[in-house]
């Protein structure tokens, strides 16, 4: 039925509520360098449950770490520039259409620099709107690798010309990580906060 909610499938779960190796994973999270810089989207909601992909993290803790840690070496220790970098994310975040990713790094991307009429350019594909030679490429480059999981020859080419290899390697690794947290974000049916959840898609 049109406007009807999707509901989450996968329960919040609270900490008093974890085990010690899920509590250790909490508080990586929490105490970590998104919890320790200003906090642009919130971590948590109001009784301490992880907001966004972190919930699901607590499932399987050992993977949890290693996929947490992964997200925080790609936002606070890569080199791409801060707005390259929000601007490849919400690339996948607009191919997936997740609702979260969008919430979150428009936030973020506000905070880089980033205006309205970026951000609407990027859920909207429009990366013309991006004079800066680096943005662009890093935004088409992104858009082609979360889409079609490949880049032709013309296409690495140009991304290994603009980015050199390590900054193709470090595209690749980010669109890779958004993209799984899109499709967990997906699966699990988790909205951003006030709005519905996801439905299914086939895209």
């Amino acid at each position: 039925m049109p406007g009807e909610e999707t509901p989450s499938r996968l329960r919040r779960l609270r900490p008093d509520e974890l085990d010690a190796d899920q509590r250790a994973l909490y508080d990586e999270i929490v105490s970590g360098p998104r919890g320790k810089g200003p906090r642009l989207f919130a971590l948590t909601d109001d009784a301490g449950g992880l907001e966004g992909p972190f919930n699901a993290m607590l499932l399987r803790p050992a993977l949890g770490h290693a996929l947490q840690a992964l997200g925080a070496a790609i936002r606070y220790r890569g080199a791409l520039p801060d707005r390259c970098r929000e601007i490849a994310i919400l690339a996948v975040a607009a191919v997936w259409d997740s609702a979260f990713e969008r919430h979150a790094h428009e936030a973020v991307g506000r905070a880089a620099g980033l205006t309205d009429d970026e951000l609407r350019a990027l859920r909207d594909g429009d990366h013309d709107a991006f004079t800066d030679e680096r943005e662009r490429l890093v935004a088409d480059t992104a858009r082609a690798l979360a889409g079609r999981g490949d880049l032709t020859d013309e296409e690495f080419t140009r991304a290994r010309d603009v980015l050199g290899d390590d900054g193709v390697f470090e595209l690749t690794t980010l669109v890779g990580y958004y993209a799984t947290l899109a499709l967990q974000l997906r699966v699990f049916r988790v909205a951003a906060p006030h709005e519905p959840a996801p439905r299914e898609s086939a895209g």
